[in-house]
């Protein structure tokens, strides 16, 4: 009896052991399911994004040269002025006081100096009339010298006068300009899109700082400024077109163009430090701005790259391998890859007889779902474009696959870089 059980025992573990190897062998030949689609020619626009802020073209702040309160503000925020228009006066009567005085300066100036020219002229009659009596030998020549010295001497002083004149004028002709900017006038014609001060307030008038009591824009004429990424920015060129959409405007896309590429990199304002380094950008917009207000919140793709008709594939089927990885196995190993700086090799799987194939390709520009094949495929070959993990990470070059083909009417043609 206790043989028949051990009997039983062994066949059982027999059974179970067949099983198990069966199960693995069936787990081993199991093919990779993947999703393929074959090369096409298609139309690719590279684009670059950027975000920012919406501004007017020309835009002017008015800020005060002189300090003063605030007396009578002329407009409200949102109002349009034309050039020339008061917009300003500061109290003024500190600056009266001293045009005033300075005026009274000028007088006492001019009266001295009227003075000391009296006294000049009677010491040149006095040394001319010195030189006839020494020349009648009346006088002695040291009286003569007397004389011309004594001439001299009003005559250093009348310059002096007049130099003092001059001066006080100058000191006159500052404080009538300190006046005159107590009342301030619109430079351009525009809206008044932001007004910071009150009446009552105190203008603080500086040379070296600005204290922006308002600004006039013109909103006819709108621009984005953007930040661009210092890897983007060397494909980014004048008059490229650009696409623009607005936070406050959904479902509007503008149109534009750049018209100015900072050569200098945006500097961290005091205390702060940027995380990454970016160019300010600005694209003149071509639309409609009547709906646009500065300041409003801003992204724009600018395409810098178009290709009519490029060899193409979606941009997930190019992955990379090392080249230790593509010849592991020994039929590839005469297969020549060149790995680039990096140590990988850019490749994409091409599915051929339910095996996938790493082809080195080169790439050209892109899009948010296509990339331009340069080298290494050609029309029509299937290549391997789902899953992300099998592309990224599990398919191994001569790998076995089951295959579905993804209709190419599902690809976008246009996107972001």
């Amino acid at each position: 009896m206790k043989k028949i059980v051990i009997a039983t025992v062994v066949i059982a573990l027999v059974a179970a052991g067949g099983f198990y190897l069966q199960s693995q062998n069936s787990n081993e030949d199991k093919a990779t399911e993947i999703e393929t689609t074959k090369v096409a020619y298609e139309k690719i626009i590279q684009k670059v994004n950027a975000t920012g802020k919406i501004q007017p073209k020309t835009k002017v702040n008015i800020s005060a040269d002189v300090s003063a309160k605030i007396i009578a503000l002329h407009v409200k925020e949102g109002d349009w002025v034309e050039k020339g228009k008061l917009l300003v006066e500061l109290d003024k009567e500190r600056y009266m006081a001293s045009v005033e005085s300075q005026e009274a300066n000028v007088r006492s100036a001019k009266a001295n100096a009227k003075l000391v020219k009296a006294n000049m002229e009677q010491a040149k009659r006095v040394w001319q009339r010195s030189k006839e009596l020494v020349s009648k030998k009346l006088e002695s020549q040291a009286d003569l010298d007397a004389s011309n010295a004594g001439y001299q001497v009003e005559v250093a002083r009348y310059e002096s006068s007049l130099e003092q004149v001059a001066q006080i004028q100058g000191t006159l002709k500052r404080a009538l300009d300190d006046l005159s900017k107590t009342t301030m006038y619109a430079p351009m014609s525009g809206t008044i899109s932001k007004l910071n001060k009150e009446s009552g307030e105190i203008a603080i008038g500086s040379q070296f700082q600005e204290d922006v009591i308002m600004t006039i824009a013109n909103l006819n004429e709108m621009e984005a400024l953007v930040n661009v990424d210092e890897n983007d920015i060397i494909a980014i060129k004048l008059n490229q077109e650009t696409e623009i959409e607005v936070d406050a405007l959904l479902g509007t896309m503008l149109k534009g163009t750049v018209s100015e590429i900072a050569t200098s990199a945006i500097e961290a304002q005091n205390g702060q430090s940027n995380q990454k380094t970016e160019f300010e950008v600005t694209i003149t917009i071509t639309s409609d701005v009547s709906k646009l207000r500065p300041g409003m919140t801003t992204s724009a793709n600018i395409v810098t790259d178009t290709r009519d008709n490029a060899l193409s594939i979606p941009i997930q089927s190019v992955t990379v391998r090392t080249v230790d990885q593509l010849q592991e196995k020994e039929a590839f190993k005469k297969k020549e890859y060149t790995a680039a700086n990096d140590g990988f090799v850019e490749v994409v799987f091409v599915e051929i007889n339910g095996k996938v194939i790493a082809h080195q390709v080169k790439t050209g520009i892109q899009s948010n779902d296509l990339i331009e094949i340069i080298e290494g495929l050609k029309i029509n070959d299937v290549v391997v474009s789902g899953s992300y993990r099998a592309i990224s990470r599990d398919l191994s070059n001569g790998e076995a696959v089951t295959s579905k083909k993804k209709d190419m009417d599902e690809k976008q043609t246009s996107g972001e870089k």
